[in-house]
């Protein structure tokens, strides 16, 4: 069986493991192709604020929005922050669609 797989990037803060986890579990069942962050630094990955860590994972984030078909914002709570913001923004600067969890 070949099918054509949309590609769905999730962008969001790293403190929302579970709903990255969740998303990601229910997006794939849809019949998705999920990409979602290596590390959640604000949920204990420490290793993300290693000197130079976390700029290479924003720039590596970047090429996976270029992989994707569009991006799935986690913003639970309605809460988007800086590096979210600036994903999203780029995401739009490239055609992609974005989507949000939460109304935005």
């Amino acid at each position: 069986m070949v099918e054509k797989y949309k590609v769905i990037t999730l962008c969001g803060s790293t403190r929302f493991k579970d709903a990255f986890m969740e998303t990601q579990k229910r997006l794939t069942l849809d019949g998705n192709i999920v990409i979602s962050v290596g590390l959640f630094g604000h949920s204990g990955d420490e290793e993300v604020w290693k000197p130079g860590t976390k700029e290479m994972l924003d720039d590596m984030h970047k090429r996976k929005i270029d992989m994707s078909d569009e991006i799935f914002v986690i913003n639970v709570g309605e809460y988007i922050g800086e590096s979210t913001r600036t994903e999203i923004e780029y995401a739009l600067s490239q055609g992609k669609l974005v989507r949000y969890l939460e109304n935005e």
